[in-house]
C-alpha cells in the first residue's frame, strides 16, 4: 500500500519535495521497523550475474564498474537489464552515505537463482532487449567480510538494502549489525511470490568492485565452463569454475 502511495505522489509532486518525503519515510521506517526473525547465514556470500562476454572487459578494467562510472568508459558486452530501472537506480539515493546513488555503486544480491534471473530466462519481458537466456549468464561469488575489509581500506562506501534497490522505496542500511533487517528466510526462498521484493535485497559497494575481490564463478553446464575458463586463460586471477545448475531456473 505504501509503495502504491509513493508511486501516486511521485506523478503528482514535484522531484525535490517528493525526495524529501520519502527520505522521512525511510528513515521513520528503519527507526520503528522490527527486527526479522530469522537466522543470519555464516559466512555470507555475495553474487552479481553478468553475460560471459562481459569477462574480457572486467579482467582488462580490473574490475566491475557501476553504471555511473560504466557509461563514460563505453565497456563491451551484453546488457542483461532494464534499461527505465537502471535508469531510476542513478537517482534512487542511499540514505546511509549523502550524495550517493544506487547507480553509482557496484550491486550484488545476497543469493543465486534471483529473480532477475528467472525473468531473463522467460526471455519475453517487454523491458529487456537481450533474449538469449539464462545459459550465457554467470555468477560471480565473493565473500561479504572480506568486501567490506577491502572497502574500508580503500575508503569506498557501502550499504545493503532490506529488498529491491531499483524500486520506488526500500530501506538501507550500513552497519553489519543490521542484517538482521533483512528477511533472510525470503532471500533463500525457492518459490518467492509472496516475498518478491525482500528476496531482491541487495549490497551496494561504491564505485568499483575489484576483480580480485571474485572468489568463485558459478555457470550453467559445460558449455559455459569451457567459454569462461577460455577467457579466464591469460588472467592473473583466476577464480575456481564450476557448474552450478542449482543456481539456475
Amino acid at each position: 500500500m505504501t509503495t502504491i502511495i509513493l508511486m501516486e505522489y511521485k506523478q503528482h509532486s514535484s522531484h525535490k519535495r517528493c525526495i524529501k518525503v520519502l527520505n522521512f519515510i525511510r528513515n521513520y521506517t528503519k527507526a520503528c521497523m522490527p527486527t526479522v526473525n530469522n537466522m543470519i547465514p555464516k559466512d555470507l556470500k555475495i553474487y552479481h550475474i553478468v553475460h560471459l562476454d562481459r569477462l574480457v572487459s572486467i579482467i582488462s578494467e580490473g574490475c566491475l564498474w557501476s553504471d555511473a562510472a560504466g557509461q563514460a568508459k563505453n565497456l563491451g558486452g551484453t546488457m542483461i537489464g532494464m534499461s527505465h530501472i537502471k535508469q531510476r537506480r542513478m537517482t534512487n539515493s542511499i540514505s546511509s552515505h549523502q550524495g550517493l546513488t544506487v547507480g553509482q555503486c557496484v550491486p550484488f544480491y545476497f543469493c543465486p537463482r534471483s529473480i532477475m534471473l528467472y525473468i531473463i530466462s522467460q526471455q519475453s519481458h517487454e523491458n529487456i532487449s537481450y533474449r538469449g537466456g539464462q545459459q550465457p549468464i554467470i555468477h560471480l561469488q565473493a565473500d561479504l567480510n572480506r568486501v567490506i575489509c577491502w572497502a574500508q581500506q580503500n575508503n569506498k562506501r557501502w550499504a545493503f538494502t532490506d529488498s529491491n534497490a531499483g524500486s520506488f522505496y526500500f530501506n538501507d542500511y550500513c552497519t553489519l549489525g543490521d542484517l538482521k533487517r533483512i528477511d533472510w528466510n525470503a532471500v533463500n526462498a525457492y518459490s518467492w511470490s509472496r516475498c518478491k521484493e525482500q528476496k531482491q535485497a541487495e549490497f551496494l559497494l561504491e564505485e568499483q568492485f575489484p576483480w580480485t575481490l571474485i572468489e568463485a564463478v558459478g555457470v550453467y553446464s559445460q558449455t559455459q565452463d569451457q567459454q569462461v575458463r577460455a577467457r579466464l586463460n591469460s588472467a592473473g586471477h583466476r577464480p575456481p569454475i564450476s557448474i552450478q545448475r542449482d543456481w539456475y531456473h
